[in-house]
C-alpha cells in the first residue's frame, strides 16, 4: 500500500495551524489591558478632563486596567461615556497588544442659560452642564427658559453661532413668556426686538443693513430700541 505523504503533510500543517491559532487566541484574550489612552477629537478646550474620562472607564468596568481582554465589554464602556452630558460621542478600542484607548467628541456649547441653575445649550439643541475646567464665551440666555423646551432658544442661538456678524456682536438672547425674542448687542444701548422667529433671515438682514448705516452715520447710541417685527421695516425708537 502506497502512503500518500502529501496528504499526511497537509493534515499535519492544518493541525499545527489550528493549534497556533488557538494558542494565540487564548494568550491574546488573557492579555491584561493597559491604562487607557484618551484622545479628544476637534477643539482642545476640554470641558471634561482626561482624568474624568479614565475614571468613568474604570468605574464602569470594575477596574478596566486589570481585566482580561475577553471580558472587556466595549459596548458598555461606550454607553457609559455617551451617557455623560458633556460628551457627544465616544468610541472605545482595544488593540491586539492590549492597548486601550477612547476617542471622545465633546458637545459644543452655543449659548449659556443664565438662571439659578445655569447650563449651556449645545450645538444639537440639547442640555449641557457647565464645566469647572473651562468656560466657553457664548451669548447669555435670559428670561422665561424651560430646560425641556429649548427649540426656540436653539433656533436663534444656532443662527447666531453660524453668522459671523451676529457671533461677533450679540451678547444676550432674551426670551419672553410668549417665546418672542429680543437681543442685546455688544457696546450698544438699544434692544433688538425680533419678536417671533418667523422670517428670521429677513429680520437679520434688516438688522445688518440698519447697523451698517448707523455705524456710517455715527448714530448707534441715539436709539433705545430697534424693532424688526414688521415685515420690510426697521422701526427705531430714539433715546
Amino acid at each position: 500500500m502506497k502512503i500518500n505523504w502529501n496528504y499526511i503533510k497537509m493534515i499535519g500543517l492544518c493541525a499545527v495551524t489550528v493549534f497556533l491559532y488557538a494558542f494565540a487566541t487564548v494568550r491574546n484574550n488573557d492579555r491584561k489591558v493597559d491604562t487607557p489612552t484618551i484622545e479628544f477629537l476637534g477643539e482642545q478646550n476640554l470641558f471634561i478632563t482626561h482624568e474624568a474620562v479614565s475614571k468613568l472607564l474604570i468605574q464602569n468596568q470594575q477596574g478596566a486596567t486589570s481585566v482580561r481582554k475577553e471580558t472587556l465589554d466595549l459596548n458598555n464602556l461606550e454607553a457609559s461615556l455617551n451617557a455623560n452630558p458633556m460628551i457627544e460621542s465616544a468610541e472605545v478600542f482595544v488593540g491586539v497588544n492590549g492597548a486601550f484607548s477612547a476617542r471622545i467628541k465633546q458637545k459644543k456649547p452655543i449659548a449659556r442659560v443664565s438662571n439659578a441653575r445655569a447650563y449651556y445649550v449645545d450645538s444639537q439643541g440639547g442640555f449641557m452642564p457647565l464645566s469647572k475646567n473651562y468656560t466657553e464665551r457664548v451669548p447669555l440666555v435670559t428670561g422665561e427658559i424651560n430646560k425641556k423646551k429649548l427649540a426656540n432658544v436653539f433656533t436663534i442661538a444656532n443662527k447666531i453661532y453660524n453668522d459671523e456678524f451676529l457671533k461677533t456682536n450679540v451678547v444676550e438672547i432674551h426670551q419672553n413668556a410668549d417665546n418672542s425674542i429680543y437681543l442685546k448687542l455688544r457696546q450698544c444701548q438699544f434692544k433688538v426686538q425680533l419678536g417671533q422667529l418667523k422670517h428670521l433671515d429677513k429680520k437679520i438682514n434688516n438688522l445688518k443693513a440698519f447697523y451698517q448705516k448707523a455705524i456710517k452715520d455715527k448714530t448707534l447710541n441715539k436709539y433705545s430700541k430697534v424693532n424688526l417685527q414688521f415685515e420690510n421695516q426697521v422701526v427705531c425708537t430714539k433715546v
